[in-house]
């Protein structure tokens, strides 16, 4: 009888054994499946703000890091206007590193904003040191163009121009004029877009004085005062 008991009480010791044992992969599994993510690094992104990163892709929740795909953050974030691009990267340490490429805001035009790829906006973020475009440009392609063609200007340069005029005439339909906020005005055309960004070598030339700048034809300057 006392061996039958010791076969007994070694069944159930071996059976608790394997059932902590059991119990233990369990929650270890279950706490790396649900661990979340420690930390986000944002970079790259000058319009849309890091707060509204974490919130259009749900890591403002901080949610489990093997659960949460690097594709399923990618695909919400890209429906936002401003963002051409993004790349997610999962680091060791449950860290999440988000790359943001925005388009640039080209022009306001009453309450929206013209992107870079010639998508027109609400102004959403309320933008005030963007261009203003004066008259609309009523053939898409063309300001579509025009608007890629103005997203390479240099931001700092970009900065400097107040309005922007479409003022075409017959012997060139992508004629602008640019108003800066220093008082110089500037015709360019699309053609000769890149010129404007050595606008500030141009108006250090100009000694002080102000004048009419012509980049679209003949590369001259008409002084005012």
């Amino acid at each position: 009888m006392a061996k039958g008991k010791k076969r007994r009480v070694f069944k159930v010791k071996n059976i608790l054994l394997l059932l902590f044992l059991f119990l233990g992969i369990v929650g270890l599994v279950y706490y790396g499946v649900t661990m979340p993510v420690k930390n986000v690094y944002i970079k790259g992104n000058y319009i849309l703000s890091d707060g509204e990163i974490m919130k259009i892709s749900a890591l403002d929740k901080y949610p489990s890091f093997l659960l949460t795909s690097s594709k399923s953050i990618r695909d919400k974030i890209i429906k936002n206007p401003y963002v051409k691009d993004v790349k997610i990267s999962k680091k060791f340490g449950n860290v999440i590193e988000v790359n943001i490429l925005e388009y640039s805001a080209v022009f306001s035009f009453e309450d929206k904003i013209i992107l870079s790829n010639g998508k027109i906006i609400p102004n959403t973020y309320n933008l005030s040191d963007v261009p203003i475009l004066l008259n609309m440009i009523d053939d898409f392609s063309l300001l579509k163009r025009t608007a890629i063609k103005f997203g390479g200007v240099d931001a700092n340069v970009l900065r400097q121009i107040s309005e922007v005029e479409y003022q075409p005439v017959e012997v060139d339909e992508d004629r602008f004029l640019l108003y800066m906020n220093d008082g110089n005005l500037v015709y360019i055309t699309l053609t000769k877009i890149n010129k404007i960004n050595k606008y500030n070598q141009i108006r250090d030339k100009l000694d002080g004085h102000m004048g009419i700048i012509y980049l679209d034809a003949g590369d001259y300057v008409e002084l005012k005062s």
